[in-house]
């Protein structure tokens, strides 16, 4: 009797051969994700020192459109490893050349508004492009293949605003990136539609939250060191180091304890919130939109801790950095925790409220209250809600 099958029978769908392979280990960061992050830890430094030497309501907005950028490249690409085999050398290739685009757009950052804002693109363009491009033909027979075509269609098409933005004046060039990010993040919140090829809804894309969470917690430790590097650069430039710059860098590394502490007892493993909603639509709002809040907030935080370390006297460049980083990092919390338990999230709200109270006395005062004064409020504040988010889910629980 033939054991030839059936040509009429239908076949199971081919199983890609770069696909991640199940079983026990299938969530762990392989040492080629924790190698591609370290590119990041020169970006981070990059953004910060930028946004230091551009401390105005333009320069804010020109390194938000850059941190933007940088954080959706890294974004796509952690998303990417969710599913392709770490061990295979053709992924190994991919990620050295994301590698590669990255260090492009991390050197091209301090410049990226003048002489250098065509290899800032054209880095950011290679990476968003040719990502989804090798995903399309890697997952040939696979959802995933049609999903990233989708995805392509989306950012080639904010890829070449990017490139038509290199060659344009600091201003319209802002405008025109800034329309191009915006294209290219809005695009799962339009489940990736595109004219002739329809949709690419988030309940087709099969993810693995606990990958995904420890890929965000790793970026957001190396956020938090990149703030220690600074602290540390800082010091060593000044020669004597005055006891005043020693007490802010302490001040600055408790600071920074408090919100690593408060961070992992909100998204650390086995947290209420690490147990939550696992559908693609929550895990795209927890990790690609409020991380990057949490991120930016931990950037802003660092560049107050060299403003402090570097100026006695308050300004309003040294208390809207110190306030507002703990504030971007508190809405970004807000975000991650609406999207994986639908928790309100009172003592966040209650938090920003009395960071706010601070921030509106420090510029009332102006030069009559020292900087430590503020970074002093600012750190109690954070490390009250580190306590109370330890307490609340010890509880929770028990």
């Amino acid at each position: 009797m033939s054991s030839n099958p059936d040509p009429h029978e239908p076949q199971a769908p081919r199983r890609p051969r770069l696909l991640r392979a199940e079983g026990p280990r299938r969530s762990e960061v392989a040492p080629v994700e924790l190698f591609f992050d370290l590119v990041y830890v020169f970006a981070i430094v990059q953004i910060s020192h930028t946004l230091l030497d551009h401390l105005t309501w333009l320069g804010f907005l020109q390194v938000a459109v850059l941190f933007g950028a940088v954080w959706w490249a890294w974004n796509y690409s952690a998303w990417a490893m969710n599913w392709l085999d770490p061990h295979s050398g053709a992924v190994r290739v991919l990620n050295g050349l994301l590698m590669l685009a990255a260090l492009g757009m991390s050197l091209a950052l301090p410049h990226a508004f003048a002489e250098d804002g065509l290899l800032f693109a054209a880095c950011y363009v290679a990476a968003q492009v040719g990502r989804p491009a090798f995903m399309a033909i890697a997952m040939r027979g696979h959802v995933l293949s049609k999903n990233y075509t989708n995805l392509l269609a989306w950012s080639a098409s904010a890829g070449a605003l990017f490139l038509v933005g290199a060659f344009l004046e600091p201003g319209p060039r802002l405008v025109v990136w800034l329309v191009a990010l915006i294209v290219d993040v809005a695009a799962p919140r339009f489940q990736f539609r595109f004219p002739g090829l329809g949709s690419a809804p988030m309940h087709t894309w099969p993810t693995d939250p606990e990958h995904l969470a420890e890929r965000n917690r790793g970026v957001f430790i190396i956020a938090l060191g990149e703030s220690i590097l600074i602290m540390g650069f800082t010091l060593a430039e000044l020669d004597p180091i005055p006891a005043r710059a020693v007490v802010a860098a302490l001040l600055g590394f408790v600071g920074l304890f408090v919100l690593w502490w408060a961070y992992f007892a909100l998204a650390g493993q086995d947290t209420q919130a690490s147990r939550g909603d696992a559908s693609t639509r929550s895990l795209r709002s927890a990790f690609a939109y409020a991380h990057a809040l949490m991120v930016a907030g931990a950037i802003v935080v660092a560049v107050s801790i060299e403003l402090r370390i570097s100026h006695a006297e308050s300004s309003p460049a040294v208390v809207l950095t110190t306030v507002g980083g703990p504030l971007i990092y508190l809405v970004g919390n807000i975000l991650f925790l609406r999207s994986r338990t639908g928790s309100v999230a009172r003592a966040r709200y209650v938090a920003a409220a009395a960071l706010i109270v601070v921030g509106v006395v420090g510029l009332a005062a102006g030069h009559a209250a020292p900087s430590l004064v503020i970074g002093l409020a600012t750190v109690a504040v954070m490390g009250t809600l580190a306590v109370v988010t330890q307490v609340t889910a010890k509880q929770t629980a028990d």
